[in-house]
């Protein structure tokens, strides 16, 4: 796609996707991008449809939000968000409702911005929330945008790490079934989402020498062997030889104990072994604020750590501070690489 800043080469291009137009994404995203005086330097790449906004101005009473109607060649505007167009046909916007429309509209958007992220139009990404349900077709057969993007960009693996001003928790297992956490975790898949994590919190968070926390898979870290040994024989040597070669790397620490004492204000980063093991003290800690951050990519990638939320959908009632959290924090990130790699 063709397309200049108004601003200059150190200009930093967003791009946003829509998600389900049935969920909150749309919502969210008008009331993060209402006010934009806050983004210097900054253009912002909305991926939907401008009837689907309009839609939700109406429906939510909304008279300071404007955009302007970007079309291929245009100039990017930093007055207002640019709204791409990515579907033809007319989309009935039901506000609550998983339907097909819902999904297919999502997946149009994910695929533009990819296709823009790719050419360089933008920098980075951030995803309002997907039905995990009505997405899957023949084009996107993937649990969540994290395994969608990693495969888009070629990489071997992704972490999915959520991450808020003081607490970053990532996860070595993500959406896959439980029953099939402790066969997932090997030497290999821990070492990697280790040296990804040290590698994100120096690049992407500038903090150059971090020290990370690793949970335990088991009750009490396995308890010396009693209650499982995934700690002693995978979990123990990788800490181990990561401290070997300089990393302040710890652990494995039991999770309840972990958070339940603060612990986890003493680390830049942590590691759980399984989804809900980290994402349940995440959200309880840090829900208004939380952002899921794909780390190992090429890209920056971030989203807001909530759903889509059907049973408030449309009714004004969405909060948009985790996605405005995200949107500043997917800034923040290529500004840090940038500096990092001039």
């Amino acid at each position: 796609m063709e397309g200049k800043s108004t601003e200059g080469k150190q200009d930093i291009n967003i791009g946003i996707t829509i998600g389900d137009l049935n969920g909150i994404g749309p919502e969210v995203i008008i009331k993060t991008l209402t006010n934009l005086n806050v983004l210097r330097n900054t253009n912002i790449v909305v991926y939907g449809h401008g009837k689907v906004l309009s839609h939700y101005m109406k429906l939510l009473d909304t008279e300071n939000f404007a955009f302007y109607q970007f079309k291929a060649g245009d100039r990017l505007t930093s007055k207002r968000p640019n709204v791409i167009n990515c579907w033809e046909e007319h989309i009935d916007v039901k506000p609550g409702e998983e339907n097909a429309d819902g999904g297919k509209c999502a997946l149009a958007s994910l695929q533009k911005a990819v296709e823009d992220l790719k050419s360089g139009f933008i920098h980075g990404l951030v995803t309002a929330p997907i039905s995990k349900n009505n997405i899957q077709s023949d084009d996107f057969k993937f649990p969540g945008h994290t395994e969608f993007l990693t495969e888009s960009f070629g990489s071997e693996d992704s972490l999915m790490f959520l991450c808020s001003e003081n607490l970053r928790i990532g996860v070595a297992t993500g959406h896959i079934p439980l029953s099939q956490v402790s066969t997932a975790i090997t030497v290999d898949l821990l070492k990697g989402k280790l040296k990804m994590m040290l590698k994100s919190i120096r690049q992407d968070f500038s903090i150059s020498k971090p020290k990370i926390a690793v949970l335990g898979l088991n009750p009490h870290a396995g308890e010396d062997g009693l209650l499982g040994m995934e700690e002693i024989e995978t979990i123990k040597p990788v800490i181990n030889e990561l401290k070997e070669n300089g990393n302040l790397v710890f652990g494995p620490y039991p999770a309840d104990g972990f958070f339940g004492n603060s612990s986890f204000m003493k680390f830049d980063g942590i590691l759980a072994m399984y989804h809900d093991q980290g994402l349940t003290p995440f959200k309880t800690i840090a829900f208004e604020e939380g952002v899921n951050f794909t780390a190992g990519l090429p890209i920056v990638r971030t989203s807001p750590d909530h759903g889509t939320a059907y049973d408030i959908a449309g009714k004004g009632v969405a909060s948009e501070s985790s996605f405005r959290a995200a949107l500043f924090m997917a800034i923040d990130i290529i500004k840090n690489r940038r500096e990092s790699n001039p």
